[in-house]
């Protein structure tokens, strides 16, 4: 029977794994394998609750492969979008021609600190991946890059709320096309964090990798963004709108930059 979360680990997973996950197969698979009407979705629900208008500027980040940053450029918005992955990066450049778009590899705690953007969308689940010390740099540099009155999207299926009511260790597999993704996850309850160990076949190639994702509640992720200067926190269930219940699938959280 699957485990409840373990106090102790046979393994160890570098802070800064997010640096090596994403390459091409990874990358390739989580690709093909989320819907493309979700980025509009999503997109949707952060120009009805940010009061997005076109033409504003929006930062994306992190930004993945640029599902959303594309979409919100083929909006009229004057999209920045930033990833550690440089062949995320160059597949979003491949896919954003006749957009105008800017897409830059960079690091999350590292954001232009001009106060010059209307909004920024953290979305794919990426909000966890630091730890308490590194998302409070985050959340500031955040900060730092949208203008006063401006809007922040996160959304986060690792909040502790979401994920722990009812949470067991267990495997999962999924194939798209040519790659099948195998997944085993267990829960760290000493340093609450979420490792999630993938391997990805396509063909006679093969690539295992490790996740991790830092579950802070609610009050946590609240508090680290009011400490940096956002105020009027709403939290929802998901792009249509619908309340935050504990043990539901998604948190979508909106903010305004004091």
């Amino acid at each position: 029977m699957p485990s409840q979360g373990s106090t102790s680990l046979s393994f160890t997973v570098s802070p800064t794994w997010y640096q090596d996950f994403f390459t091409e197969l990874p990358n390739e698979f989580w690709r093909r394998a989320i819907p493309p009407e979700s980025a509009g979705a999503e997109i949707d629900f952060a120009e009805r609750h940010l009061g997005l208008t076109p033409g504003a500027r929006v930062l994306d980040v992190p930004c993945g492969s640029g599902r959303h940053s594309l979409i919100l450029a083929a909006r009229g918005y004057r999209t920045t979008g930033i990833d550690i992955s440089e062949e995320a990066i160059a597949y979003a450049a491949q896919q954003a021609e006749g957009l105008e778009v800017d897409l830059r590899v960079g690091d999350l705690r590292e954001l232009p600190q001009d106060s010059a953007y209307a909004a920024a969308v953290c979305l794919g689940n990426s909000f966890g991946y630091l730890d308490l010390a590194g998302t409070a740099v985050f959340t500031k540099a955040l900060a730092g890059a949208i203008r006063p009155g401006g809007g922040l999207l996160i959304d986060s299926s690792t909040a502790a709320e979401t994920l722990l009511p009812g949470y067991k260790d267990g495997s999962s597999s999924m194939s798209v096309g040519d790659i099948t993704m195998t997944a085993t996850r267990e829960y760290d309850v000493l340093r609450s964090r979420l490792f999630s160990h993938y391997r990805f076949t396509r063909g006679d190639e093969s690539v295992d990798v490790t996740a991790v994702h830092h579950v802070h509640t609610c009050a946590q992720i609240a508090a680290l963004l009011e400490e940096a200067g956002f105020t009027e926190l709403k939290f929802y269930g998901g792009p249509e709108g619908s309340p935050y219940e504990v043990g539901g699938g998604r948190l979508f959280l909106t903010a305004r930059r004091g």
